[in-house]
């Protein structure tokens, strides 16, 4: 089974190309994997593709359009230098990160117009999220129309919150109509959960785990027998931790005080809660964690600051998801920030002696992937995951289609 991944983030594409005989327990290198980053340039993206074979390719994108960006990086699977097969034909189903499913959408769901049709509505509820989900898909009609796509909720993975969890404290008929906590990145949450009990040689259902996805977007989730049972992230991904751009949590009578005060419109608090708030907002200087850190390390006392406040909240969400627990086994981090800033998690951690986490300062250093990062007398462990949403995805497809084709190759 060929399977063909489109992840997309809010600052970043992803697509990796999958060969499956079988599902494996651990992820298989994809033969050909792309990226494009747009945190770096000002309208223009970073082009960076790969394949098994060792071969590359590295191009900037000055495309004004997202869906044209993404039809040049899937050129680079069929065509060039980077060439893994030789025909459109070749791929037999695509599956796409989607960020909000909604309640109608649990698990993950072969794309039809009703489906899109359900993404476009839910978009009002992840902007910055929903719409370049569903421009990935229509690029992907425009090239394969004819080739099968499945939509992975991040969503899917927290379905099993309990109603404590996940019902807002306002009028009851907020749930009734759908607003209600769903949470986010579950992907990633899923994948982390699954690796962490390998790595650690124990039962998934055994654990209590807190996984701690730091990218540009941040969430954290409490993981209790394989499944969320709190999460940060709530009826859109712009609630809990600080982020990038995004505010998190706030004080909700900020809202109403810049409607009363400042002639706010719905689409300029919109804005400003998710682009112009969290790391950018306070540092004045970017979104990005590696350059805050390049900041501080300059002396910007604005960026220190927004670090500052970035792990005091993100101490106070793990705080909370320990109490959802009841106790820890391991803490994981992952993300772009979560498996590179070394600091952060130095941070982080500082503060957790209280339940016996103890960092191993060396290892922590050299931000390692797929370990253990916690000293050897450590209570709890500590993990640096590399976070496979792509493969996750994979496995997604290989669920709904993979049995039948599999039956049928032999």
């Amino acid at each position: 089974m060929r399977i063909l991944v489109l992840n997309a983030g809010s600052s970043s594409q992803k697509s990796c190309f999958y060969e499956l005989n079988g599902l494996p327990d651990r992820p298989p290198q994809p033969l050909w994997e792309a990226q494009i980053d747009w945190t770096h340039r000002t309208n223009a993206g970073e082009l960076k593709v790969k394949t098994a074979k060792g071969d590359r390719l590295d191009e900037e994108l000055t495309a004004d359009s997202r869906p044209a960006a993404i039809a040049r990086m899937l050129d680079t699977l069929w065509q060039g230098k980077t060439q893994v097969i030789n025909s459109l034909k070749d791929i037999d189903i695509v599956g796409h990160r989607v960020v909000h499913g909604g309640q109608n959408y649990q698990q993950s769901t072969l794309i039809s117009s009703e489906v899109k049709d359900a993404i476009a509505r839910l978009s009002r509820f992840a902007p910055v999220h929903n719409p370049v989900n569903l421009e990935g898909i229509a690029a992907v009609e425009n090239i394969l129309p004819n080739v099968p796509q499945v939509a992975v909720f991040d969503t899917a993975f927290h379905a099993d919150l309990p109603p404590a969890a996940f019902v807002y404290p306002g009028p009851y008929e907020w749930v009734e109509n759908g607003i209600r906590r769903y949470g986010f990145h579950g992907t990633s949450h899923q994948y982390c959960a699954r690796r962490t009990a390998q790595i650690l040689n124990r039962n998934l259902a055994d654990l209590r785990l807190i996984t701690c996805h730091l990218g540009n977007g941040c969430s954290l989730a409490a993981v209790r027998g394989g499944k969320s049972i709190d999460t940060t992230m709530g009826f859109t991904p712009l609630d809990g931790l600080m982020m990038g751009s995004r505010s998190g949590a706030i004080d909700p009578g900020i809202i109403i005080h810049l409607l009363r005060r400042s002639n706010c419109t719905a689409e300029d608090i919109d804005n400003l809660l998710n682009r112009n708030s969290g790391l950018k907002g306070i540092s004045g200087v970017s979104s990005d964690m590696r350059q805050i850190l390049e900041a501080i390390q300059e002396g910007n006392s604005r960026a220190q600051l927004a670090l500052d406040i970035y792990v005091h909240r993100l101490r106070a969400g793990i705080g909370a998801m320990l109490a959802s627990l009841g106790g820890l086994d391991a803490l994981i981090f992952t993300g772009g920030v979560g498996e590179n800033a070394a600091v952060v998690r130095d941070a982080t951690c500082e503060n957790l002696g209280f339940i016996g986490l103890k960092l191993d300062g060396e290892k922590n250093a050299r931000s390692p992937v797929d370990e253990d990062i916690a000293a050897v007398d450590s209570a709890v462990r500590v993990l640096v995951i590399h976070t496979q949403e792509d493969w996750e995805i994979a496995r997604e497809c290989w669920g709904i289609f993979g049995t039948g084709i599999a039956a049928q190759s032999k």
